[in-house]
């Protein structure tokens, strides 16, 4: 992770008392998944008070919006992203996004229950979306976040010695490696059969179907990525109207 800048952000949202999990490019740093990302982002608790704190937090990193819309519990809760540049010599010109719903995963809550802690030297922590959560929120319309979505996934199996078995189950519900669905299926049928029933795709990969498999994970891919450009359509008309509201009155 990008060591001075984000963990200046980090380190002033803990201050101010910030309900915050990192999310995007500097979580899949993290856990391995990237070498670099010059954004922070996080979702956030969208109640009153945490949202007076987290302003608070970005006055005092001199963060401008810099995009649509303002920052406000009706904006959060609708689905949109709030965007800042920092403006303090500390963190200057670093862009933090905030954002309190991700399409495909549950609320705030049930995020900060499955979040992971990172401990720093001293008192230092930071709070991160967990890996499954993660995974979920990166299945968007965009060509980088499916990349780093395989990376998430794959960086896993590598590093996990001793799978349990939900984890074995959630590796066959989101891997996209046709090869390495197809060990996984043969090393666990009985798993595969069970996934199979909500992830059909899996019992080409009990057939050893590489070339079926492959197709049917980019149809998988293609209906994700459909369901976001659904689910952002109307988020962004509605900033395109406030754009338009704010041009007209200048």
């Amino acid at each position: 992770m990008t060591p001075n800048p984000i963990l200046k952000v980090l380190s002033t949202f803990q201050k101010f008392g910030v309900r915050a999990l990192l999310i995007g490019g500097q979580a899949c740093i993290i856990y391995g998944a990237a070498e670099f990302s010059r954004d922070s982002d996080f979702v956030i608790l969208p109640d009153l008070a945490n949202i007076s704190r987290l302003k608070k937090a970005l006055h005092s990193l001199k963060a401008r919006n810099i995009y649509f819309p303002r920052l406000t519990r009706q904006s959060l809760e609708k689905g949109h992203a709030c965007h800042f540049r920092c403006y303090d010599e500390s963190v200057k010109n670093l862009r933090v996004d905030v954002i309190a719903k991700l399409r495909n995963c549950h609320s705030f809550e049930e995020l900060w229950e499955r979040k992971m802690t990172v401990k720093l030297p001293g008192n230092g922590r930071i709070e991160i979306i967990g890996l499954e959560d993660l995974v979920r929120s990166k299945k968007t319309q965009r060509d980088k976040d499916w990349l780093m979505l395989d990376r998430l996934i794959a960086n896993d199996m590598l590093t996990t010695k001793y799978p349990r078995l939900e984890k074995v189950k959630w590796w066959l519900s989101q891997c996209r490696d046709a090869g390495q669905l197809i060990k996984l299926a043969a090393k666990y049928k009985k798993l595969a059969t069970e996934i199979a029933v909500e992830r059909p795709l899996v019992k080409a990969a009990l057939r050893k179907d590489k070339r079926t498999l492959r197709q049917l994970i980019q149809r998988e891919e293609m209906l994700e990525r459909e369901k976001d450009k659904k689910y952002w359509q109307p988020l962004r008309k509605e900033l395109e109207l406030l754009r338009h509201k704010k041009s007209s009155v200048h």
